[in-house]
């Protein structure tokens, strides 16, 4: 699976702008470049496909920055992502070449089962809010997964004290 830094950065930008925002709302890339660790020339790239989709508002001047043009639980992870052009990628192949994932025009076994996984990613980050991440709140979808993981985990030391 192959989610860019691009994607997690602008996530985490607009993210940055809810939490930090002064009286009139607005936020310098430059605060946001120390606080997340992030290039600012990288931000300026960020901010303009951002700017471009109507997610945040540039603010002009020596008190300038930027500002979320729409309410927080308005804003979409997925909506986010896209708009720095990146896309959740699980498979290696391209559909809309038509080469297939065999590079033959054909698809590869268990490609219908990496297009429903990168469609559940989709529809993840589409149901979660900018509002949502600030207050931790995420779909129980992922709640069994770890849960069995865990029961996983648990019992290998169980198996190797058994073993000894």
């Amino acid at each position: 699976m192959k989610l860019t830094a691009k994607a997690r950065y602008a996530v985490m930008a607009v993210t940055d702008i809810a939490v930090n925002s002064n009286n009139a709302g607005v936020v310098s890339l430059s605060d946001i470049s120390v606080r997340q660790n992030i290039s600012l020339s990288f931000l300026e790239q960020l901010f303009g496909k951002l700017r471009k989709a109507g997610i945040v508002t540039s603010v002009r001047g020596a008190q300038g920055g930027y500002i979320l043009a729409r309410p927080l639980d308005e804003i979409r992870i997925g909506t986010v992502i896209h708009a720095v052009d990146e896309t959740v990628k699980t498979k290696r192949c391209a559909d809309h070449i038509g080469m297939g994932c065999t590079g033959k025009g054909a698809k590869c076994l268990s490609h219908d089962l990496w297009q429903a996984m990168e469609d559940h990613i989709e529809g993840f980050f589409s149901a979660i809010s900018i509002q949502d991440v600030i207050d931790q709140r995420f779909p129980n979808v992922i709640a069994p997964h770890v849960g069995a993981a865990n029961v996983v985990a648990d019992s290998v030391p169980d198996m190797m004290e058994a073993s000894s």
